[in-house]
């Protein structure tokens, strides 16, 4: 899609009405309005607080809300948090919504965003998540404020998740990508972070809006650009991380824009990311506070269940994907009862790196090899969340980075797979 067709006529009369300005923040949308009126208020309160004097401008990219979301972004007065606060801002807060598509996509919201952005030679970025209700007027200032003071490129997040949120950023998402592109960025695909003017311009003129999966994945895409590309990177401290409700989701679609997306970055990047041994930790500002996990509950029957099923049907898949010794494993695990279930971190990692390297080959449909992977992810969430039922917080910190460890240290077998002509 060009990027003259995401600004249309109205939305550029708005954009022109606005001006240039020095802050954009983003809200993708798409039938938010049950949980978008207090983010636009901890956004309004945020500027008020933190950029009072800065020209900020909120930008709405909706993708055919039919609940009133838009009109509830640009109709939110801030005079109620001017009465609440009693903060004035020095400049006009603008808020103006566009609609970029009948139906949702993500990366399609982000592009707009990021080209209105552009447009308005804005230094700094920030993208919201329309559904983050545990928002706090302060992430704002934590996510900008290092790009529009302190010269960083991209600001990631980092939160405090219940042990059930999070599993496949926590077992997949950050081990895989820490261990290609040696950058500790816990939250690669994240709905909330700051990037500055210039990440923004350069990842619109990339040619991964060519693709399906840059489209799809442009936010892991995006955290691997400025990786690649010796952005100056960094992640700040948010605090709780909670959804709505869930139980819904697409647990396909989702692997298909993160994991798939995440695969297909390898074949560009292979000079790079080839020749990373380790991993470094990135910049991470502010503290983190103490919060209480909750005891995890955890249909074990039913995800152990889905896992062996899926090994069994999915079989002779299998063998064009894993290595005979990977395949004899799982279908060892898939025959454990629940109480004694154990998806070990060494057999997880080489499972990922097989299916990533028969990926690159191509071996059967890309999009079937991405599909495939899902039950096994369920088996090895079964595993995560059982080690982790009643741990503390630093005891899952602690399991995430044994398991980031048997990435790193896995990483040659990745490249012994990847060049096997099989």
């Amino acid at each position: 899609m060009a990027e003259e067709t995401l600004l249309t006529d109205d939305f550029l009369r708005q954009l022109i009405n606005v001006g240039e300005v020095d802050i954009v923040v983003g809200l993708p949308t798409h039938n938010n309005a049950k949980t978008i009126d207090p983010v636009i208020r901890a956004i309004q309160a945020g500027i008020l607080k933190c950029f009072p004097r800065e020209r900020v401008v909120i930008i709405n990219a909706d993708g055919g809300s039919q609940d009133g979301t838009p009109e509830r972004v640009t109709g939110a007065s801030i005079d109620d948090v001017w009465n609440v606060s009693k903060v004035y801002a020095l400049r006009t807060l603008h808020s103006i919504s566009t609609r970029y598509a009948r139906t949702p996509e993500p990366g399609t919201a982000l592009r707009t965003i990021l080209a209105a952005a552009d447009l308005l030679r804005a230094k700094a970025c920030v993208l919201v998540s329309p559904d983050s209700t545990t928002i706090e007027p302060d992430w704002l200032q934590r996510l900008a404020r290092p790009v529009y003071n302190d010269n960083f490129d991209m600001v990631s997040p980092s939160y405090h998740r219940q042990t059930s949120e999070g599993v496949l950023m926590r077992n997949l998402l950050y081990p895989m990508t820490r261990a290609i592109y040696g950058h500790r960025i816990r939250e690669p695909y994240a709905s909330e972070f700051a990037v500055s003017g210039r990440l923004a311009t350069d990842f619109l003129a990339k040619e991964t809006w060519n693709e399906d999966w840059g489209r799809v994945g442009a936010e892991i895409c995006l955290t691997i650009t400025a990786i690649t590309g010796n952005y100056r990177t960094s992640q700040c401290f948010l605090g709780a991380k909670t959804h709505p409700d869930r139980s819904g989701s697409d647990l396909v679609a989702t692997i298909r824009r993160t994991v798939g997306a995440l695969f297909a970055s390898l074949d560009s990047n292979f000079p790079l990311w080839s020749t990373i041994t380790d991993s470094q930790p990135v910049p991470t500002l502010g503290t983190q506070s103490e919060v209480t996990l909750e005891p995890v509950r955890v249909n074990r029957k039913r995800l152990r269940e889905m896992f062996a099923t899926g090994v069994a049907e999915l079989e002779p898949i299998f063998r064009s994907i894993l290595s005979e010794s990977t395949l004899s494993e799982l279908k060892r695990i898939a025959g454990l009862d629940v109480s004694d279930f154990n998806y070990p971190a060494d057999v997880w990692a080489k499972t990922v790196f097989e299916f990533a390297a028969s990926y690159h080959k191509s071996v059967i449909s890309r999009d079937h090899i991405v599909q495939a992977l899902v039950p096994l992810y369920r088996g090895r969430a079964l595993t995560f969340l059982l080690e982790n039922r009643e741990g503390s917080e630093e005891d899952v910190d602690r399991s995430v980075e044994s398991l980031c460890g048997e990435f790193e240290r896995l990483k040659p077998y990745l490249l012994e797979v990847w060049a096997d002509r099989k």
